[in-house]
């Protein structure tokens, strides 16, 4: 297996993005990334691109071809990648597995959603549940998470206040992010009083709706340089599923794939918590991310909230988290998420990541999950 290394990125602006279509936000992430990596389109030899249901939010499958058609990359092979909101994640592993196996040289992994295109996009969303036990039921997603927060903070005595906490950095840091849907920062009071979603999730806890795209290109490591001067190395990549209905659970506080996956890629990279300078987790809702630092060994079970509380998430923090505003600032545009987080983390470890810069920062992580964790996808890169 040969080594793997991202040697240009990209991402959209991420918001409610109106009068821009779904092939036309791939195709411009896809181009500025192929732009960053100083490639033509003729020198990729695949393409895997992560989308979670454009059937029901722009009534388009068959992607893959439509994307390589309106590109104008055919008969360059397309595969679309589905595993709901880890389908950005799996994608970027489908491109690194390609890379490190032989089988292809210089890959482009993306990710895609066009959300805004329906009146509630609520059913579409719900499909990346357990129909016939929660989504047919009339269980929401917030719902969903509002359970696991209930039973976090009964068993924990993780307070209202901080969850509330997780958001305010997400907009801290997104207020520094200028792809960021939601660039501006908010306070404790504002969480509180929003309006409430599921008990105790408010609308402040909550990820938005979100169109994006985002692009990484990838080549075997001996090559990067001669494409970039500052390559970025994939360390490890990991993937777990776990149960996909939430009463299966053995524990409804802890993502067991989430663990699986991470502790994969913590032998895979021989490498370990206190070894990770950044972040970037995937808070759908604030209670994901307090138990997404947990169940990635940053703090023991049950004291997420408390590390939040004491700033150890913060930019200068012991472990910084979500530099670029997460999901709930930078936005959520399901598909994209995992290759989103994946081009933070690159620009950090370049150096380019302006004012939110983590100083000093040798190796970052990223973590995507799909539904309430029936899928994980965990990575690490290095300079």
């Amino acid at each position: 297996m040969r080594d793997v290394a991202i040697i240009g990125v990209s991402q959209t602006k991420f918001g409610e993005l109106w009068d821009i279509s779904f092939r036309d936000l791939i195709t411009e992430a896809g181009i500025k990334a192929a732009a960053d990596a100083d490639i033509e389109g003729a020198d990729l030899e695949a393409m895997y691109v992560g989308n979670m249901t454009a059937g029901l939010f722009i009534q388009q499958e068959h992607i893959a071809s439509l994307i390589a058609d309106h590109s104008g990359l055919t008969p360059i092979p397309c595969t679309r990648v589905e595993a709901a909101c880890a389908s950005g994640g799996l994608a970027l592993r489908s491109g690194i597995m390609a890379v490190a196996s032989g089988y292809h040289d210089v890959v482009l992994s993306a990710g895609v959603e066009k959300m805004t295109d329906v009146v509630d996009p609520t059913p579409a969303i719900a499909t990346a549940s357990d129909q016939e036990w929660e989504a047919q039921q009339g269980v929401t997603f917030p719902s969903l998470y509002a359970m696991m927060a209930r039973r976090h903070m009964y068993e924990y005595g993780t307070t209202r206040e901080q969850l509330a906490m997780f958001s305010v950095n997400n907009h801290k840091n997104g207020a520094l992010n200028p792809l960021a849907q939601y660039p501006f920062e908010i306070g404790v009071d504002q969480v509180l009083n929003s309006t409430m979603v599921a008990d105790p999730l408010r609308l402040l806890d909550c990820s938005p709706v979100t169109d994006g795209a985002a692009a990484v290109i990838l080549c075997p490591a001996e090559d990067a340089r001669k494409y970039t001067d500052t390559p970025v190395y994939v360390k490890a990549s990991a993937q777990a599923s776990g149960t996909i209905a939430l009463h299966d659970r053995r524990d409804i506080t802890t993502i067991d794939s989430t663990v699986h996956a991470s502790r994969t890629a913590y032998d895979m990279a021989g490498l370990g918590p206190k070894d990770i300078g950044a972040v970037e987790v995937h808070d759908c809702f604030s209670i994901n991310g307090i138990l997404a630092i947990e169940d990635l060994g940053f703090v023991e079970k049950g004291q997420g909230g408390t590390a939040v509380e004491e700033g150890l998430i913060s930019i200068d923090g012991e472990i910084p988290v979500n530099p670029s505003g997460g999901l709930k600032a930078r936005g959520h545009p399901l598909g994209a998420t995992g290759i989103a987080q994946a081009a933070e983390m690159v620009w950090q470890l370049r150096g380019d990541a302006g004012k939110r810069q983590v100083e000093g920062i040798e190796i970052g992580m990223t973590h995507n999950i799909g539904g309430t964790g029936g899928t994980a996808a965990v990575h690490i890169f290095g300079r």
